[in-house]
């Protein structure tokens, strides 16, 4: 027979995370069961070969972290492993505004409220980030105050009289960083900033974890553990409670028993096998989570509705990438250095002009090794004029001509300026596109049309606000050649495909996320979500989590 639980959840991001702990709080018996990989502080990969294999495709033999999908409008960036999204994204965690609570109906054009709103959530979003130990980037205090980028973006906003503020972030920093003692007088070491977190219990991989050294790091996985991802806060408590939380399992069919119950039927990954070399398993349960993400959920949906024929119309419907646009600030005459620091500190809030939604702009870094690679290319061009000069130098020692054996100068003279990457900063822009995209199948692939149309007012305001903060900075600004020549946006906020609405005409899902006409069944990530968030959606999923998981604990099978 195959095991039974209470609840099976399927994912470990916001949503699934969250209701892992609130149910094993609840009593009740919980199975995860995650797609990825553990990653521990220490195992997140940086060599080429380690990065090379960090991505998603078990046909392929790649059970990595990064999950990169592509359509012909929209590509988005997603993790697979124990945490989800919490591994690879920015830390930032913000409230949705009040009066952004909807949205946009793309057959109508006319605004739509949400099902839930913001007083809804205001007590589930203090519960979240009590959780998560939220702090705000301590820009007063040395070393913090020598992030130039932080500074950048502020006094860009002080310039054109923007709204700044620093966002809320789940990063453990060392508040008010301590001197040296080994040299108290000397004004030329900087602070200690570095430094171990105590934790009040042991977190699931039984590891150490210290505070932000400030290495760009934070997309690619935090091997400090600075990061207070899910697998350090919500995860390691759901398995001290008892939840079973399973990784390296892929749920692939599901279906409602003759007795009520949820058959789930996955695999067991191999690492370094292809998919032949999975192993089936098989468990049953009371209720069922998806909280796969919105590609992940959207897709098992729509693989399985021959199992549930009366699910509304409207899966698949309203996906949005969350307004998101990456975008440069160039060759600034001012210092601004992406590399120090957490990826995202701070943020220019844009308000709704009528017409266009708002939206938030955030100052990006990224680790050091990348702006090798900025630079190298950058000064490609000019390098075979400096290989020639290093290449003749050489010559000239090695014949006895040049007699000066110091080679100091001539090889900072072959790496070149080295400039871009230093006067230079992304910027990550979200807000209020209008979502418009479907999401369907075609054979086992899933497809997705979402296209910049109806959002061109919005994302021109985005990019009006980008070259502004560029002029602020004495900055060139580029929108990234595939937004500009292809009109494809690449978003790390892919939303809706199972959206919540009042009725099945309306969405997949009610608020709670309980999906109409199927008792049992929730949907608790980023795809209920009827549109963009506007801010970093991360906190209001975990938020409609929290909400839901009182009523999904209460659920009794055959009492509906």
């Amino acid at each position: 027979m195959p095991e039974h639980f209470d609840a099976l959840i399927v994912g470990s991001g916001f949503g699934g995370s969250v209701m892992a702990f609130r149910l094993a709080q609840a009593g009740l018996r919980v199975c995860l069961l995650e797609r990825g990989k553990k990653y521990p502080p220490g195992s997140f990969p940086r060599t080429p070969h380690e990065m090379k294999e960090n991505f998603w495709d078990p046909s392929a033999g790649l059970h990595g972290m990064f999950n990169l999908w592509s359509f012909p409008g929209a590509g988005a960036l997603v993790s697979a492993g124990l945490g989800g999204g919490s591994l690879i994204y920015a830390n930032v965690l913000a409230r949705k505004d009040g009066h952004w609570f909807n949205d946009t109906d793309p057959e109508t054009g006319e605004s739509r409220p949400w099902p839930v709103t913001r007083a809804d959530l205001d007590p589930h979003y203090s519960v979240v980030e009590r959780m998560l130990n939220i702090q705000q980037y301590p820009l007063d205090f040395p070393p913090y105050n020598q992030t130039h980028k932080t500074l950048a973006l502020r006094e860009a906003a002080r310039i054109n009289n923007m709204d700044w503020r620093l966002m809320n972030l789940a990063v453990s920093f060392r508040q008010r960083p301590v001197a040296d003692p080994d040299n108290p007088d000397n004004a030329a070491n900087p602070p200690r900033f570095h430094a171990p977190i105590e934790e009040p219990a042991p977190n699931l991989h039984g590891m150490a974890r210290s505070t932000c050294r400030l290495c760009g790091e934070c997309d690619i996985g935090c091997n400090d553990g600075a990061k207070n991802t899910l697998d350090f806060n919500y995860l390691s408590e759901a398995k001290r409670l008892g939840a079973d939380l399973r990784h390296l399992s892929e749920v692939r069919r599901f279906r409602k028993q003759s007795d009520g119950k949820f058959n789930i039927e996955y695999v067991r990954h191999k690492p370094g096998g292809n998919s032949s070399s999975a192993t089936p398993g098989e468990a049953t349960a009371d209720r069922l989570i998806l909280a796969a993400g919105t590609f992940g959920s959207t897709y098992l949906l729509l693989a399985n509705r021959g199992s549930f024929p009366g699910i509304s119309r409207a899966l698949g419907t309203r996906y949005s990438g969350n307004g998101d646009l990456l975008s440069f600030i160039l060759r600034s005459d001012r210092d601004i250095n992406p590399n120090f620091g957490p990826v995202i500190t701070s943020a220019i809030r844009v308000e709704d002009d009528g017409a266009a939604g708002g939206f938030y702009v955030e100052e990006g870094g990224y680790p050091a090794f990348l702006s090798w690679l900025v630079d190298t290319a950058a000064d490609l061009p000019s390098f075979p004029l400096r290989a020639a000069r290093f290449g003749k130098n050489a010559f000239m020692r090695l014949i006895g001509r040049d007699p000066d054996t110091d080679l100091g100068h001539e090889i900072s003279e072959l790496i070149g300026p080295a400039a871009l990457s230093r006067h230079s900063l992304p910027l990550l822009s979200m807000g209020r596109d209008t979502p418009s995209g479907k999401m369907w199948l075609d054979g086992k692939s899933l497809q997705c049309d979402w296209s910049v149309d109806q959002s061109r007012e919005y994302y021109a305001r985005v990019q009006a606000t980008g070259k502004k903060i560029a002029e602020a900075l004495n900055a060139d600004y580029d929108d990234n050649p595939a937004f500009r020549y292809f009109e494809q946006v690449l978003t790390a906020h892919p939303l809706g495909g199972c959206p919540m609405g009042r009725n099945p005409g309306e969405g997949v899902v009610d608020s709670y996320g309980a999906v109409f006409g199927v008792p049992g069944l929730y949907v608790t990530d980023g795809s209920i979500l009827p549109g963009p968030v506007g801010p970093n959606p991360a906190l209001t999923i975990a938020a409609l989590a929290d909400r839901a998981a009182e009523r999904i604990a209460a659920y009794r099978p055959g009492q509906e």
